[in-house]
């Protein structure tokens, strides 16, 4: 069976508005732990339009995070963009759920964990992930912010099938140079998985990649959404993260899905396990807990979901104490996903 899974640079346009709308939440929740916060971006050229809800004893100078973002991920705009902002006060009427500790939406989230790799993350989107990673980190000096990976993974036969990256570089530089540098990436991560190196090795197909970021696509909040998360290997709600505050459940409900899905597989009750919560607005608890354990379960999944409800409280207000969702600093969630890092709470093994 061939899965294919990827994975977006912190230079790609709908992550660039990704990472402004987190820098917004986080300033806000850092001066206020209690805002309110709904905030999307699109950018498209040197033009970024913020619109969204905040409510909040804080006023974030928008501009200037605007400019923080662009500054590492669009250097050629950062003093020099049209900035557009809408946003106004949280609806009266979805406070009035939230004042009573209730949902501040409805929705489904779920959350996923198997042991294919030490994140409990799927093999295919783990490798496409490392590769972004890499090439964040070495900072070659021939390439420009803006890069995807992916990776197609025979499961079958327990080998990598296609190895694809393509990566913005500078007008000058030679296709070999590129080559070189992402096709040694793509070796050191095959070879720290112990995994097959005669795969397809696909680097930039078109032969060029010089424009890139908002100049070559517009970028809107919430649009890498598998990307965020598994990589398309399990359910997504719908609901993007960036941008909202935890009062949200499309973000805490999603948290502490995959919480309570590392948990299991921890307890030794699964070795592959999805969690689905559903939530109405301005109603505390769960309207539906469903657990999907692939017939890799030790125990029956009814017997999960009581383990579950015995186990944590799942509540807005109970999932934000204790996933401390108002410490959290969510510029780091806005880029190689929301589950990559393993110091985030949601991925803390601390028991509850």
């Amino acid at each position: 069976m061939l899965f294919t899974s990827e994975q977006v640079s912190a230079g790609h346009p709908d992550k660039i508005c990704d990472q402004i709308s987190d820098m917004i939440v986080t300033d806000c929740l850092q001066n206020d732990p209690d805002s309110r916060v709904a905030v999307e971006t699109m950018i498209k050229d040197d033009h970024v339009i913020v619109a969204g809800e905040i409510s909040s004893m804080h006023t974030p100078d928008v501009q200037e995070l605007v400019r923080r973002v662009l500054a590492a991920r669009e250097p050629e705009i950062r003093n020099a963009f049209n900035l557009a902002i809408h946003i106004s006060k949280q609806s009266s009427d979805i406070a009035l759920g939230v004042d009573k500790k209730g949902a501040g939406d409805q929705g489904m989230m779920f959350g996923y964990a198997c042991d294919e790799t030490h994140r409990m993350l799927p093999l295919p989107f783990v490798l496409a992930t490392e590769a972004i990673q890499y090439l964040q980190q070495e900072k070659h000096p021939e390439l420009l912010p803006d890069a995807k990976a992916q990776v197609t993974f025979d499961y079958r036969r327990h080998r990598i099938d296609t190895f694809l990256i393509s990566t913005q570089h500078k007008e000058e530089v030679e296709a070999s140079v590129v080559q070189r540098i992402c096709r040694s990436i793509m070796l050191k991560i095959a070879d720290a998985y112990g995994l097959n190196t005669d795969y397809r090795a696909l680097v930039n197909p078109t032969g060029r990649f010089v424009t890139g970021g908002s100049f070559a696509d517009s970028g809107v909040t919430g649009r890498k959404i598998i990307a965020d998360t598994y990589g398309g290997a399990a359910h997504h709600g719908g609901g993007a993260f960036s941008g909202k505050d935890p009062t949200k459940v499309d973000r805490s409900g999603a948290y502490m899905a995959r919480r309570i899905a590392k948990d299991i597989l921890r307890a030794g009750l699964a070795r592959r396990c999805e969690v689905q919560l559903a939530y109405a607005i301005g109603v505390d608890e769960p309207v539906s807990i469903n657990v999907n354990t692939f017939h890799s379960g030790k125990v029956p999944a009814s017997y999960i979901v009581k383990w579950i409800r015995k186990r944590y409280d799942l509540t807005p207000e109970g999932m934000i104490h204790f996933l401390r969702l108002r410490d959290v600093d969510y510029n780091c969630t806005a880029t190689l996903g929301h589950f990559w890092r393993q110091w985030l709470p949601w991925e803390a093994e601390s028991q509850p």
